[in-house]
Formats: structure tokens, C-alpha cells, sequence
């Protein structure tokens, strides 16, 4: 009797799973994927994805299914998508800005901020961010950009020998990138380049550790799951982010402090060009101006401000790592790209390493610029995006992504479309000169997404990325030494094995 009970409760789940998924599976018969069986759809399939082959398993998924494809996982219907036009149908689209709920993980770090918030709370949020990257503010975080490279090219120094030794860069230029995220978004300096052992600082290390595990184990994204089953981890979560929120707490409230104290004084001037709105030369930072801004008259809460602070500093430091890591060792490969970037910068700035680069400095390095762009076609930062689709789409190609869909758009695999990139493996910088792939098809290359929640920081990070590049080449030759890049993603693309280059100083 008991066999007889579990055969029918068996067949019963069997049966409502078959009706759960039935009208997605009409909608989407024309669609190609990994098997799916009853109850657990695709799971045979992810479950030999790690984060060393996940990169590489999107591209042999595309090849062997199509530019779009689904797989289910249980009851959940997963499609990927690389063709530009389906990119362009999903991200243009006003209606569709809810992240998948591949990013439900972050929101005990990060709330509900600029990167996870939907709907109204992320229409106005946007509009109050936007401010913080206007060309005034922009110009004076390259003296930020300039003072933390500098640290970062007198730490290398170590590193600078008559016959150089191979060493992991990436380091490196994760603590440069983390000072520079954090003085230029909360006007505060954690010194990361010179004690790593602050404790914000291993904070963030910490919890991005926490996060790619989670990541890569589909059943820890579950917190129930996590503390059952993962307690020492979750407790380790949660007190690292503790830590990582009474830091941006402390400064917020020491911020707020001291713009009250000005107002009391009379000496607020805001201004977002010259003077920030303390009234003397500070610069102004993200933090700065949240803490002017309202909401239907009302000012935000100081967890309000953390949400965008916290996100910022997510997005802003690890990503750009990602891109900056990844250009130095294609430059280090390619000796030829290499001198075409120091003839521009001597054209440029000349042969003073000592001379500080401003923002029109930057903006005249063009083929550096063109390097950046190739490099984050071939490694973008991100390599996935995902949207939760909420209505029943309709594509350019005729197919169909019913609601109730997690859409994900593989911009590693489109970036490396042979159809639209010739010699698409190959690093070639000059492919970008002439702008074709910008005006020509726009979303064709994203590495910054695209549409109305395109990254709010991409001119942030390009500014940042060319002033760290320029000023490793001004004052180092970057040599092929070490093993090759082993391309991992997790939350971001990164190098499994880290960044292997030899430097040596360079002679003008």
C-alpha cells in the first residue's frame, strides 16, 4: 500500500508540473535546449557547469542550439539569448527592468539600490544618481584616479627587477581599484593599497567570496537552505556585513554631521564644479549627493543612502578590477598595441611621468580607448544579464518569451559572434576605430548593457580604467611572462589563476 501511495504522489507531482509548465513549453516548442525531464527539467545539464567552464559551456550551448535557447531548471523556465535583436527588444524596453532572480543573493549586502530596485523606487533613484556622474564631478575624481595609480605604480616598484620574474598583478589592482571606489563614493580613504588588514577591506573581500559561492551553488541562493545546511557560512555572512554596513553607516552619519554643521554655519554652496557644497574645495562624492537629495520633498534615510553606497561600491570595484586586469595582460601579449598606446601617450602628455593627466588628457587617448573597448568585448566585466520577464514578449524573430521567464543575455558569447566580429578571438583594438560597432548596431556590443538600465557608471569607469592604464605603460613595459588567463565567471569574469605579467621601468 505504501509502494502503491508514493507511485501515485509521484505521478500526481508529475502531472502538475506537466500543467505548471505546460503553456511556456507551447510557447516556446520552437525552441531548442538540453533535455528536460518531469520535475527537474535541465538540472542534468547545470550541474556540470562550474565556474571554469560556465564561459565556455554558453558558447558551445549557442553553437550546438541557436542565438536562443531554454533550458528548465525544476519549474523554472531559463532562455538565453544572443542575437542583437533580441538584446535590443528586451533591454530598450522601459517595461521590462526587473532583474532575474539571479541577483536575490546580493540583496542582503546591497537592499534594494540602484542595481536590484524595480519600478518606481528605481525610476527615482536613477534620477537621483544620474547628478553624481556629471562632467564636474567626473573631472575632479581623475585627481583621485591620479593620486591612488601612483600608489599603485610605487607598490609595483617591488616588482621592477634587471631580469623580471613573472608575479600575479591582479591584487594589486584590486586594492587600487576598492581605494578609489571608496573615495570617490563616499569621500573617505580606507588606505586598502597600504593596510590591507582594515578591516572594511577584508570585509569586501570576505563578502564577495561569500556571494561566488552562493552563486555557484544553485541550492545555497536559498537562505532557508543556506542555514540549514550552510550555517558556518551564513554566519560568516552575516557577520561580515554587519561590519561592511556600520562602516558605510559611520561615514554617512559623519557626512550628514558635517553638512548640517554647515548649513547651521552658513557656509553651504552648492556647487558641483569648482567648490562642492561644503563650501571649500572637498570633493564631492556619491555619498554627497544623495545627502542633498529628495524624494516627494523628503530626504533619504540614512539606509536609503547605504542601499546606493553599498551598490556602488559592489559595482564599481570589482568589475572595473575585472576590465583593468584583463587589458594589462592583452597589452602584455601584444607588444605591437602596446607601442601604438605609448606613442599616443607621448603625443599626448609627452615623456613627464611625473606630469598629472587631466580629463581632456584622457579623452584624447583614443586608440587606448579603442584597446579598453576590444577588452571588454572579449572579457566583459559581466558577462551575463538577466531580466525577469513579467509579460508575454514578442521578438523581432517571431518567437515568443512567455512571462514567467528568467531571460539571460550572454553578451561573452555575442561578443564573440564570428558573424559579427570577424577573427572574433583575436584581440584586435583597431576593429573599434572608425565606431562602426557603435553606430552601426548598437546592441551588438553591450559590455555596459544598454537601454534604460545601461550602467550608470561606464563613463566613471572608462575614465578610470584609461588613467590606471596610461599610467602603468608611462611608467613600466608590461612583458609576456607567466601563464596564460584562465577565464572564470562567477559574479564577474575573472581570471581563475590571476594575472601573470612581468614589468620592467620604461625608458623614453
Amino acid at each position: 500500500m505504501f509502494i502503491e501511495i508514493v507511485i501515485l504522489l509521484i505521478l500526481l507531482a508529475v502531472l502538475l508540473d506537466y500543467l505548471n509548465k505546460k503553456r511556456r513549453n507551447d510557447l516556446t516548442a520552437n525552441l531548442s535546449g538540453p533535455k528536460a525531464y518531469p520535475l527537474i527539467g535541465g538540472l542534468l545539464h547545470l550541474l556540470n557547469r562550474t565556474p571554469a567552464n560556465l564561459l565556455e559551456m554558453s558558447l558551445i550551448n549557442r553553437e550546438k542550439y541557436g542565438s536562443l535557447y531554454k533550458i528548465w531548471l525544476f519549474n523554472k523556465l531559463l532562455i538565453f539569448g544572443t542575437d542583437p535583436r533580441d538584446i535590443e527588444m528586451v533591454l530598450s524596453s522601459s517595461k521590462l527592468i526587473e532583474k532575474s532572480t539571479l541577483y536575490d543573493i546580493l540583496q542582503v549586502w546591497l537592499g534594494t539600490g540602484l542595481l536590484l530596485s524595480t519600478g518606481s523606487k528605481w525610476h527615482s533613484r536613477r534620477k537621483i544618481i544620474t547628478p553624481a556622474f556629471h562632467f564636474n564631478i567626473l573631472e575632479h575624481f581623475i585627481e583621485v584616479f591620479d593620486q591612488q595609480t601612483e600608489i599603485l605604480v610605487q607598490r609595483l616598484k617591488e616588482k621592477c627587477d634587471k631580469d623580471p620574474e613573472p608575479f600575479n598583478i591582479q591584487p594589486y589592482i584590486c586594492l587600487a581599484a576598492l581605494d578609489i571606489i571608496t573615495e570617490t563614493s563616499m569621500g573617505t580613504k580606507v588606505h586598502a593599497q597600504t593596510d590591507s588588514n582594515n578591516n572594511y577591506v577584508k570585509g569586501i573581500s570576505e563578502i564577495l567570496k561569500i556571494m561566488v559561492i552562493r552563486f555557484v551553488h544553485p541550492f545555497l541562493r536559498d537562505d532557508i537552505i543556506l542555514s540549514l545546511f550552510r550555517n558556518d557560512l551564513k554566519k560568516d555572512q552575516d557577520k561580515t556585513i554587519d561590519i561592511l554596513h556600520n562602516f558605510t553607516e559611520n561615514v554617512i552619519k559623519k557626512r550628514r554631521k558635517e553638512l548640517e554643521e554647515s548649513l547651521n554655519n552658513g557656509n553651504f554652496k552648492q556647487d558641483t564644479s569648482e567648490d562642492n557644497y561644503y563650501g571649500n574645495k572637498k570633493r564631492m562624492a556619491l555619498l554627497d549627493v544623495l545627502l542633498q537629495s529628495t524624494i516627494k520633498g523628503e530626504p533619504l534615510t540614512n539606509s536609503d543612502i547605504r542601499e546606493e553606497v553599498d551598490t556602488f561600491m559592489f559595482e564599481g570595484h570589482d568589475t572595473t578590477t575585472s576590465a583593468i586586469c584583463s587589458a594589462i595582460y592583452e597589452i602584455s601579449r601584444h607588444p605591437n598595441v602596446q607601442e601604438k598606446i605609448i606613442e599616443e601617450i607621448k603625443s599626448v602628455i609627452g615623456t613627464d611621468t611625473s606630469k598629472p593627466v587631466g580629463y581632456r588628457e584622457l579623452t584624447d587617448m583614443k586608440y587606448l580607448e579603442c584597446v579598453i573597448k576590444e577588452t571588454l568585448r572579449l572579457y566583459p566585466p559581466v558577462p551575463m544579464i538577466g531580466r525577469k520577464i513579467n509579460e508575454d514578449v514578442n521578438l523581432p524573430s517571431g518567437r515568443i518569451i512567455p512571462a514567467g521567464t528568467n531571460f539571460t543575455i550572454n553578451i561573452y558569447a555575442a561578443h564573440r559572434d564570428e558573424s559579427r566580429f570577424p577573427n572574433a578571438k583575436k584581440f584586435i583594438p583597431e576593429r573599434h576605430e572608425d565606431n562602426l560597432i557603435d553606430s552601426g548596431d548598437a546592441f551588438t556590443f553591450v559590455p555596459f548593457s544598454a537601454g534604460p538600465r545601461n550602467c550608470i557608471g561606464q563613463k566613471f569607469a572608462m575614465l578610470e580604467m584609461k588613467s590606471t592604464l596610461s599610467k602603468l605603460l608611462r611608467h613600466y613595459e608590461l612583458l609576456p611572462l607567466g601563464p596564460d588567463m584562465k577565464v572564470i565567471s562567477n559574479l564577474v569574469l575573472r581570471s581563475g589563476n590571476g594575472v601573470h605579467i612581468g614589468i620592467k621601468k620604461r625608458i623614453f
